[in-house]
């Protein structure tokens, strides 16, 4: 009788965890994206790409972490040691869409890596992730500190659509299909990130797919896919697809998109090529020094600003932070040490609320928002 109970109780446990485990994979084959062979097809042309790979123009290590290590990030992360969560409700701001002035610059932060760029009067919309999850699963994976500052369906008409890399806190699957239903304009990315669009059904002629330094026009806009020093992947296979930054070049502005990258020395090269830029989006979050070749940390953030600009010149909004829990550093740490980073450098920095726009030519307020 033991014995026939403990086998019920058993296998009781084991279908809730299949259960568990099928819930957790809902949605997770398509969110997937594209498989080896129609990714390959592409990435294979570009001279970066080396034995089945791409690979970075700096050599770059993906985690240096011990056993030990991983379970105390974990724990930290699982359990908020070190305040790596707000302590109160995170801020948003009522979005004020920019509409008019082409000669203008602004930019409206929607949280994480996503923004809206306004240069010369075209809108760039980046790494766009208005999901809750930054993950295959719908219930499982890093979740949202806070909502989305506007609705998807509230954009405005955009002229560009930007992905740095494949990344699920970067390239969402549910956004992408939404922009593509709500919006009109092309998805700009890098080699063989065009093959998850084209599997999720997005038309050809809506994917404009590049390799770094490689770029292509809106209009009186153009687009530049530029070195960035990281890694990719959506699955098991890492570095199919190719990882970038971007620069804006417009008639009278020049913006600068770090997407998701460690410090490299193309960000000089990336200046020197395209700068000045009057604005830059660096991330800033997410850093640990078990993997510092591949996400900045503040510091290094201001180090890149100044690389691409003009002797520091025009304004650092920091990107790559504040929505999502990938690093067990506590939650407000990085816009601290970016400020007193930028301020020892002269470097004009402006955080924004979640929706907040700015307007990199007018007066900069400050709002220490995030001292919650």
């Amino acid at each position: 009788m033991i014995r026939r109970s403990l086998r019920l109780a058993a296998g009781t446990v084991s279908l809730a965890a299949g259960g568990w485990v099928l819930r957790a994979m809902h949605g997770a084959p398509a969110a997937l994206g594209a498989g080896p062979a129609s990714i390959r097809a592409v990435s294979e042309q570009s001279p970066n790409y080396r034995d089945g790979v791409f690979v970075n123009l700096d050599p770059a290590s993906m985690f240096n972490l011990s056993h030990e290590e991983m379970r105390l990030i974990a724990w930290e992360l699982i359990g908020n040691r070190g305040g790596s969560r707000p302590a109160a409700p995170i801020p948003l701001a009522s979005p004020n869409i920019y509409r008019g002035d082409a000669s203008r610059l602004a930019v409206s932060w929607f949280g994480h890596s996503t923004a809206l760029v306004e240069i010369d009067g075209y809108r760039v919309l980046t790494d766009p992730v208005w999901s809750d999850r930054c993950s295959p699963s719908d219930i499982v994976g890093p979740q949202r500190l806070h909502p989305p500052p506007v609705h998807l369906e509230a954009l405005p008409a955009v002229d560009a659509v930007v992905i740095s890399h494949d990344h699920y806190d970067h390239l969402d699957l549910d956004t992408v299909i939404a922009l593509a239903r709500t919006q009109r304009a092309p998805f700009f990315v890098p080699l063989g990130v065009g093959a998850h669009l084209r599997a999720w059904g997005i038309p050809l002629q809506r994917i404009v797919e590049l390799d770094w330094n490689q770029g292509a026009q809106v209009g009186e806009l153009t687009v530049v896919c530029m070195p960035a020093r990281h890694f990719s992947g959506r699955f098991f296979s890492r570095d199919t697809t190719l990882w970038a930054s971007w620069a804006f070049i417009g008639p009278s502005h020049r913006a600068y998109f770090g997407g998701d990258t460690g410090y490299t020395k193309s960000f000089a090269q990336i200046g020197a090529d395209h700068g000045p830029f009057d604005l830059t989006l660096m991330p800033i979050g997410a850093y640990n020094t078990g993997w510092p070749d591949i996400h900045m940390n503040p510091e290094e953030a201001v180090r890149a600003h100044l690389d691409v600009t003009d002797s520091g010149s025009g304004l650092l909004v920091p990107v790559h932070w504040g929505t999502f829990r990938l690093a067990p550093h506590p939650w407000a740490e990085p816009v601290e040490r970016l400020l007193e980073a930028a301020d020892s450098d002269h470097v004009q920095v402006a955080v924004p609320l979640p929706g907040q726009r700015l307007d990199p030519t007018g007066p900069v307020r400050f709002n220490p928002w995030w001292r919650l």
